[in-house]
């Protein structure tokens, strides 16, 4: 796992205070004031393949996406998907989180980038993170990631962050490749929490 600053107590805030941070990364919780990013994302070409179409095609649409998505798990459950912006200027690059999905018997860690983004380590560093939060912070002793067959920079960087092919499940429409992994709580590898 990369060396990333450690914190002292973190705590999940507000969406305004929390967030984690890495050498190069802010993640934080997404709002609707994400809308624009949000709705590039969900419509870009790796997305529209690899996940699918959320028919999200309007600002509107994708403010309620972020609202009954994001927001709605961060209340339930005190974790979602996060926005992933650069520390030095502030673009938003992609999202990196945590999934309680009906369908599957543990949380997953999920993660999209923006084009151009992708192949420069964003995913691992972010995924890293959000791993190490899960792991110290809420204490989950067991995730899974899954992704397309045919997604091969998504199951290496999941093969990567240390989770074991398990099997293949049907997801929607889609088959995916279903990883685990046991995890322990890792002392001094957690990202930085700001409050």
């Amino acid at each position: 796992m990369t060396n990333l600053p450690t914190a002292e107590q973190p705590q999940l805030q507000s969406a305004d205070h929390w967030q984690l941070t890495t050498e190069r990364l802010t993640i934080r919780q997404l709002t609707p004031a994400d809308a624009p990013f949000m709705l590039a994302l969900l419509n870009s070409p790796l997305w529209l393949r690899f996940i699918g179409d959320r028919n999200v095609h309007t600002l509107e649409e994708a403010a309620r996406y972020i609202e009954n998505g994001a927001m709605r798990s961060y209340e339930q459950y005190g974790f979602g998907s996060y926005r992933v912006s650069l520390r030095d200027t502030g673009e938003v690059i992609g999202t990196c989180g945590l999934f309680r999905r009906d369908t599957l018997p543990d949380i997953d860690l999920g993660f999209a980038f923006l084009p151009g983004y992708e192949g420069k380590g964003y995913g691992y560093e972010s995924a890293s993170a959000v791993l190490a939060y899960a792991t110290n912070e809420l204490k989950l002793a067991r995730l899974t990631a899954f992704c397309n067959p045919e997604n091969r920079a998504s199951t290496a960087l999941i093969e990567k962050l240390g989770f074991q092919f398990e099997k293949r499940i049907q997801y929607g429409e889609k088959e995916s490749l279903l990883y685990g992994k046991q995890v322990a709580p890792v002392s001094g590898s957690i990202p930085a929490v700001e409050g």
